[in-house]
């Protein structure tokens, strides 16, 4: 499996990727990334300063991807956006490479990671414990992700 940025060919199979995740776990609805207007254009939405999307890719097919994003009017959080994986490439471990890469490039722009899931993703709220996300009591600020119910951050 290969990690690389997004390319703007991309946009169509992240989309795509993402919207399997959400079906899967319920979360086709609004107040969920479902509801994104960008969803399919992570290519240019993620050029910006602070900004970056990977992927993983598989024999030409994206499994997995993630990115890092400013939290307006918070310059020193940044937020990790969009993580998700289809089945095949759950508990391979590249998720944990994959965070580590955006980890990595939040570290330089920023101080604290902040992310936004549901609570019946279950793996997903184990896989941020362990990875040093602490779980918050309500979310940091106010966003169109308003049917998230848990909330972690970190210390970069």
């Amino acid at each position: 499996m290969l990690i690389r940025e997004i390319q703007e060919q991309d946009n169509k199979q992240v989309e795509s990727l993402i919207r399997s995740c959400l079906v899967e776990f319920g979360a086709n609805k609004p107040g969920t990334a479902w509801a994104d207007p960008n969803l399919g254009d992570f290519y240019n939405l993620y050029g910006s300063e602070g900004s970056k999307y990977w992927i993983v890719e598989e024999n030409t097919k994206i499994v997995a991807g993630c990115g890092i994003g400013p939290i307006k009017g918070m310059p020193d959080i940044c937020e990790l956006q969009k993580m998700y994986a289809l089945k095949e490439a759950r508990g391979t471990g590249i998720s944990s490479e994959l965070l580590g890469i955006a980890l990595d490039f939040a570290k330089k722009h920023y101080k604290k990671c902040y992310l936004e899931t549901l609570n019946n993703m279950v793996a997903a709220n184990k896989f941020y414990k362990k990875n040093g996300f602490i779980q918050l009591e309500k979310p940091l600020n106010t966003t169109e992700h308003f049917a998230c119910d848990a909330w972690y951050i970190k210390a970069l």
